[in-house]
């Protein structure tokens, strides 16, 4: 009896743990159906990034090197979009089906229509002209944020930034507004973001130090109490249902709410660009790829 009593405490701690790697497991197999592996759709372009999905399910991403912006439809459809897209970069929807996108070709952002008709919305900060608008998301109440990272392009003249600048930062642009405010001016090499449905909080991406940050957003969009969410590099992201945020770079890394990774989606592609969810029931996970695009059937859905 004294020996079960000694022993009783190890055995609690071992059943705990195995319960704990347990549930683990089937939270982490719950998130990706079927087999979890990306089935490549095509591998003709040249650096596939931006990927967008409007209210259809219809996925729109960029070949940024070669200009143009693609169509992926629900029925499994590859199409071109556009051509002479502003080397587009990042992109999303806004609420009336406008393409809002980061045409760094001249460092501005767009507004496409769904006939392909251009609206320019930015075209510099303060007079000086921004880095190169990487990518962006559209809070609740339309407003805009967009990072500006400096990544020199074999298709630019200028061979620095301008040095009115200041540095590489993530930006507001509230709806109506034709001048954005610095949101956050403390950041080396700010890329990917994404917010919360209900507005609440934003998550980005700095490469430079490969962390990624959480902000609360207050009422006028100004951003607040920033905090590391992540030790990771990423590129683009995305978020899912469950508050689960899906990191682009090597591969797909996903975290939950709390911060802690649950899953790795390897991507045999060199680099993995970026990530949204696609199809009628945003439950196929569309991911840009280098060369290649790719979709998942997943056991969670993206956010509308």
């Amino acid at each position: 009896m004294r020996l079960l009593y000694k022993i009783l405490p190890f055995l609690l701690l071992i059943l705990v743990v195995s319960l704990m790697i347990h549930v683990y497991g089937q939270a982490a197999e719950s998130i990706v159906a079927g087999n979890g592996k990306p089935q490549r759709i095509s591998d003709q372009f040249k650096f596939t990034e931006g990927p967008a999905v409007d209210k259809q399910g219809n996925v729109f991403f960029t070949d940024q090197p070669n200009n143009k912006i693609w169509k992926y439809s629900t029925d499994g459809k590859l199409s071109v979009f556009m051509d002479k897209a502003g080397r587009s970069n990042g992109m999303y929807f806004d609420k009336k089906g406008n393409l809002i996108t980061c045409a760094d070709e001249n460092s501005q952002l767009w507004s496409i229509s769904p006939k392909g008709k251009v609206t320019v919305l930015l075209t510099d900060f303060g007079g000086k002209r921004l880095n190169g608008p990487n990518d962006l998301w559209i809070d609740p109440k339309e407003g805009i944020y967009f990072t500006d990272p400096y990544f020199q392009r074999d298709y630019w003249e200028r061979k620095s930034p301008d040095p009115g600048i200041g540095g590489e930062k993530l930006y507001y642009l509230a709806k109506g507004s034709k001048e954005p405010v610095i949101a956050d001016a403390d950041l080396q090499k700010p890329n990917g973001l994404i917010g919360t449905p209900d507005g609440k909080y934003l998550y980005v991406a700095d490469m430079g130090p490969k962390k990624i940050y959480k902000y609360e957003i207050a009422l006028d969009g100004s951003l607040k109490n920033r905090q590391t969410f992540a030790d990771d590099l990423s590129d683009g992201m995305t978020i899912d249902e469950k508050g689960n945020i899906y990191l682009a770079g090597r591969g797909v890394s996903i975290y939950n709410p709390e911060g802690k990774k649950i899953q790795q989606i390897e991507v045999p592609s060199g680099w993995t660009a970026n990530v949204c969810f696609s199809g009628k029931n945003r439950d196929i996970l569309f991911i840009t790829a280098s060369e290649s695009v790719y979709i998942l059937p997943m056991q969670v859905k993206g956010v509308k």
